[in-house]
């Protein structure tokens, strides 16, 4: 098939960012094509920067975050640097930005201000908690936003709540916002207009928690959370085996409770207990279910048991560390795991989670703090347009 431009290409993105929201949306536009120039401040740049020096020498948040960007040190703070950025964002398509709250308003560079002097700019404002609400002076990180939102006490064990390992509110955010930028730049080519786009990290933690918000909205109670299980859903855990591992069973439906009970478990007692015909009876005894499972589980290995679920249609997989996690299978079969450049040479990543057969998947290096300063004011300057194709 031949391959074309990836669907961005020509797309100019500014990016005010930090941390794991905004460079997670930006980072997604620029695996779509997109030029992503990200603005750092002089000297510090992205404080994820300084997070861990784990991956030869640098961060592995930033790392994950960051291919396929520009980097331009510049001081937005500074009256000098004025028409530099002024002369950025007459080029930009998008502009994202995460500061601290009010920072950008006091700089002009929230989306209101930005696409009332640019009608066709799609601006995006990322913030903890809604500018207009009550919380919009306070600082909002990915823990604090969970928190707030009751992710984490939905999250563990009673008494014991936990922080989910995925950044739910950042990684949500950053997603959301990459999708609203999208459709305001469809709405752009057919109208002519671009858009000034507002998210804050508690709106979209409080959608993705979904059916949990609307149980307790309307029974003014919450489901216990309950570890490795579901709280809505039983039989649905991890169950010890034979040979020191745990392997989670899930279930969704009646009829998978009977393929499990009859076709796996052998146990066609428990598939005819009247006690356990729907999930809600099976979730009020899932203590009773569980005790059950994991007297078979027990018997068996986890390769012999994964197997047995496969044939009777049973949805299983292996609870495994993230050690084992990051040379699974499903990665090094299918050649997941590559390299782009960096400033300490060739560094891992992953392949873009999406892709298509009609564009090459876009590996383009991690910045240096301002590695691209002198060549895009010179690019701004002269009105010229600076190589962005890099060398891998």
């Amino acid at each position: 098939m031949q391959t074309s431009a990836a669907p961005l290409t020509g797309t100019t993105v500014v990016s005010f960012e930090q941390a794991v929201s905004a460079p997670y949306c930006t980072r997604l536009l620029a695996d779509l094509g997109a030029r992503v120039i990200k603005v750092e401040r002089p000297g510090s740049g992205d404080f994820t920067r300084s997070f861990d020096t784990d991956v030869d020498g640098l961060a592995t948040h930033f790392v994950w975050l960051n291919r396929n960007k520009e980097s331009l040190a510049l001081d937005v703070k500074d009256p000098d640097a004025r028409p530099a950025l002024e002369a950025l964002l007459d080029r930009a398509d998008v502009v994202v930005q995460n500061l601290a709250p009010g920072a950008a308003q006091r700089l002009g560079l929230d989306a209101e201000s930005l696409v009332a002097r640019r009608p066709r700019l799609v601006a995006v404002d990322i913030s903890g908690y809604a500018p207009d609400g009550p919380n919009a002076h306070r600082r909002a990180y990915d823990l604090l936003v969970q928190a707030e939102a009751g992710a984490c006490a939905a999250t563990g064990w009673p008494g014991r709540p936990a922080r989910p390992a995925i950044p739910a509110a950042d990684v949500g955010t950053g997603l959301m916002a990459a999708l609203a930028a999208l459709a305001a730049l469809q709405a752009r080519h057919v109208h002519g207009r671009g858009a000034a786009l507002r998210m804050s990290m508690f709106d979209v933690t409080a959608d993705l928690m979904g059916f949990g918000l609307l149980h307790a909205r309307y029974t003014g109670e919450e489901r216990p959370p309950d570890g490795m299980s579901s709280p809505t859903v039983s039989p649905y855990g991890a169950y010890p085996t034979r040979d020191g591992r745990q392997v989670v069973l899930g279930t969704t439906n009646d009829d998978e409770w009977q393929r499990l009970t009859r076709r796996l478990l052998e146990r066609p007692d428990l598939a005819d207990d009247p006690a356990y015909a729907t999930n809600d009876q099976r979730w009020h005894h899932r203590d009773a279910i569980n005790t059950e499972i994991a007297a078979w589980t027990s018997q068996h290995d986890i390769a012999d048991i994964c197997t047995r679920a496969d044939a009777a249609g049973i949805g299983n997989a292996v609870l495994r560390p993230v050690t084992e996690a990051a040379h699974h299978n499903e990665l090094t079969e299918r050649e997941r795991w590559t390299t782009v450049g960096s400033s300490v040479g060739p560094v891992a990543t992953l392949l873009p989670p999406f892709g298509s057969a009609t564009w090459p998947a876009r590996l383009e290096p991690v910045p240096a703090l301002g590695e691209h300063t002198e060549a895009i004011l010179a690019e701004l300057a002269t009105g010229g347009t600076a190589p962005t194709e890099r060398e891998n």
